[in-house]
């Protein structure tokens, strides 16, 4: 267990930096909200700023993927550098205080760039197996590193994985999902990965052709609400988490939980059509979200 203090005065700068990075960028989730103990902020606000930077090296046009390849390279340069004590970036200078105070290491991070490399090299995944084995990489280190930072559950080496991080998981790996499907038709349209894999297309009839072209079917439907129904069942099965962790991260986890779920509403009343309308939480699906968050956390 570790006690986390306020951010010395030397290194305002630096977090202030990660924050601005937070709130130029809107998610149907929070990211270090008011929800989150107030000592966690800074920190959870120090690992987004560092996935969302790299996420855009993989993603933002006008770059050919070896200059992506190498940003990310560069980017896991750095990282390195922070976790020895040497930063040379306000993103990694804030991390290496995370470091430094609560043991985190950098081995979730480097499973993160993972993900951001195969954005760049894998552009299908074959089975449900495969899109979750990206999950592992993409989404489930989030959640370990917040558990990690708030003193929840940690990941000694040799030993097995603490149900607390089984349940985050469970969470993170839905909230994936739910984005994958989100954002299908956006996907299609910027290059990116197809995230629906291709033994499921095959299931359910659809041609990757039509998907390219945005042409919406029944048939595309079905496959969306039944990997909808999947995100669904991960949400529920990570919920004890909430019952395993302390006031107020419960409300905060609970909070994540409610909006996936709330995005997951959306996209079945739109017959799981996705690839033309992307779903998405307005302020009063938002505060739907919080007050059903109160009554689970209650529960």
């Amino acid at each position: 267990m570790h006690v986390l203090h306020a951010i010395p005065s030397h290194l305002a700068a630096d977090f202030n930096y990660c924050r601005d990075v937070v709130r130029k960028h809107t998610e149907n989730f929070p990211v270090g909200s008011l929800l989150a103990p107030r000592r966690m902020r800074p920190h959870l606000h120090a690992v987004y700023a560092f996935a969302r930077t790299a996420d855009d090296f993989a993603d933002l046009p006008g770059r050919d993927n070896a200059t992506r390849l190498q940003l990310l390279d560069d980017w896991s340069r750095r990282l390195s550098l922070s976790q020895d004590g040497k930063p040379d970036h306000p993103v990694f200078r804030a991390l290496a205080h995370t470091f430094e105070v609560t043991g985190l290491n950098a081995t979730p991070f480097h499973e993160l760039l993972i993900a951001f490399r195969l954005d760049v090299t894998n552009k299908k995944y074959q089975t449900i197996e495969e899109l979750e084995e990206y999950c592992r990489y993409s989404a489930n280190p989030v959640g370990r590193i917040i558990l990690h930072i708030a003193g929840e559950a940690f990941i000694e080496h040799g030993q097995s994985i603490p149900e607390k991080i089984k349940y985050s998981d469970a969470i993170c790996t839905a909230l994936q999902l739910t984005n994958h499907m989100q954002d299908l038709g956006r996907d299609i349209m910027d290059g990116r990965p197809l995230y629906l894999p291709q033994d499921e297309l095959e299931r359910f009839g659809v041609n990757e052709d039509m998907l390219a072209k945005r042409i919406f079917t029944p048939l595309l439907g079905n496959l969306i609400m039944d990997l909808a129904d999947q995100a669904r069942q991960l949400f529920m099965y990570g919920a004890p988490l909430l019952q395993q962790v302390r006031w107020p991260l419960n409300m905060e986890i609970a909070t994540i939980i409610e909006g996936g779920l709330g995005v997951l509403s959306k996209i079945e009343a739109l017959g799981g059509n996705t690839l033309r309308s992307r779903p998405q939480l307005n302020k009063a699906d938002k505060a739907g979200c919080l007050w059903r968050a109160i009554k689970r956390v209650r529960s």
